[in-house]
């Protein structure tokens, strides 16, 4: 258990590293009155929005249990109305029905939705009644197993990325490692190494691993892949028969040399020539990370699992896709995801800076910026992922719409499994990361 307890921690302090402002919704919302304005009543009207099933995804229509409570000395009076628009706002559907609450009461209405094809769905729960008023906002999915991407990927995806992975195989690495020893503690080893990947650029991965071990011991690695604009650091734990490394790829942490710039020009830097697209090198990265433990004898070479939320998330399945050193990917919400349908309202970050920084670049259209994305667009990975596979989404997420992570997830064609959570938005809960720790230990038949 000690061990669990810590490669949990280890993985609360990675998606902490996940630099966005998470969305969670709340199940339960109430109001208070001034008393002064109802005549000296202190009451106040609760809601408790439920959906009829766990992960609020269903096979046909979406059902709801809207329930009030009122504490008035008096009846609420009006209405309760949902609105169900699509993932870009359109509104699809609208109704109202009457509600009297009686004074220190509450009252449960059931909803039955209007059926609609597979994919996932906003609605908007309102309640107006005499002294409350407010909005309840949630996402349901129909049928999601069905959703697949209009889009396909480019002709020559591959053959772009192997031209990336040759590339770097021609830099020469050129490891220096060093112990900082006044990092160490809870006897694990703490090293920094400084290494090239490519296009001759400098990173910097931290590697701890447990301080004693049998002379032919070799540590499976969990590789920790960063989130957007994050600073990784050595992670610790009292784990004594596993290695952790967490690389920071260039523009971030201690890699930021040459690349230190603004979070808003992160993003689209080099945009305009799918070859020189910051998200190019950055894969690379991540794979000269894996370069790395293969370099090393006191790491498995065949037991080397990838996790990480957000972009971190993306970097875990680009990856295992590139790579199949890769034993096992865990990614929570990896953004990037259909790109072409992140578009018209469905998301504002990044598309927002993409449309900014086309503006500025008078060789660039958006249109033409689309295209390129296409070569770094999560889906267009999925299917070539071919080691085991555990992902876990919010469902109100503000970044990566629950469409465009089941476009990905049903892409992959290995064995997997999706944790979804119907009241978070970009994160995931600890029923995830339980399951990974326990996913990742057998995986690498650790007990």
């Amino acid at each position: 258990m000690k061990k669990l307890y810590a490669l949990f921690t280890l993985l609360l302090i990675l998606v902490l590293t996940v630099s966005s402002n998470p969305v969670i919704a709340q199940n339960y919302t109430s109001g208070v009155v001034d008393d002064t304005s109802s005549g000296g009543d202190p009451g106040e009207v609760s809601t408790i929005l439920t959906a009829h099933d766990k992960n609020a995804i269903f096979d046909n229509a979406a059902t709801y249990t809207f329930e009030v409570k009122n504490t008035y000395n008096k009846p609420q009076v009006g209405k309760v109305t949902y609105l169900i628009t699509d993932q870009f706002n359109k509104k699809l559907r609208k109704d109202s029905i009457l509600i009297n609450v009686e004074q220190h009461s509450s009252r449960s209405y059931d909803f039955t939705l209007p059926q609609l094809k597979s994919g996932f769905y906003k609605v908007n729960f309102m309640i107006n009644v005499n002294d409350y008023d407010d909005t309840t906002r949630r996402v349901f999915g129909i049928r999601p197993d069905e959703i697949r991407s209009a889009h396909s990927r480019p002709d020559d995806f591959d053959k772009f990325w192997e031209t990336a992975k040759a590339q770097l195989a021609k830099v020469k690495p050129e490891y220096k490692i060093t112990e900082k020893f006044d990092l160490e503690k809870d006897n694990r080893k703490v090293f920094l190494i400084e290494m090239k990947s490519l296009g001759n650029k400098t990173i910097y991965v931290w590697l701890t691993e447990p301080e004693h071990h049998q002379k032919y011991q070799k540590f499976p690695v969990l590789l920790l892949l960063p989130g957007y604009q994050a600073t990784n650091i050595p992670l610790l734990g009292r784990d004594d028969d596993m290695a952790f490394v967490s690389p920071d790829v260039r523009g971030q942490g201690l890699s930021k040399e040459n690349f230190d710039m603004r979070r808003e020009d992160y993003i689209v830097n080099g945009l305009e020539d799918k070859n020189k697209y910051i998200m190019r090198g950055i894969i690379m990265d991540c794979i000269r990370a894996i370069d790395f433990i293969y370099s090393r004898p006191e790491l498995g070479h065949d037991r080397i699992g990838v996790t990480g939320g957000s972009m971190g998330g993306y970097l875990s399945i680009t990856t295992a896709a590139l790579d199949k050193r890769v034993t096992f990917c865990a990614p929570q919400n990896p953004f990037m995801s259909d790109i072409y349908n992140m578009d018209n309202g469905a998301v504002e970050w990044p598309i927002n800076y993409m449309k900014k920084y086309v503006t500025i670049r008078p060789d660039l259209t958006f249109e033409k910026a689309l295209d390129n994305l296409q070569y770094f667009d999560t889906k267009n990975f999925a299917s070539a992922v071919n080691c085991p596979v555990v992902m876990g989404i919010g469902l109100l997420d503000p970044f990566v719409p629950p469409n465009n992570s089941y476009v990905v997830f049903n892409s992959i064609k290995t064995k997997k499994k999706i944790f979804v959570f119907k009241d978070l938005g970009h994160e995931v809960g600890d029923k995830y990361y339980n399951y990974e720790i326990r996913f990742t230990r057998d995986t690498f038949g650790l007990f």
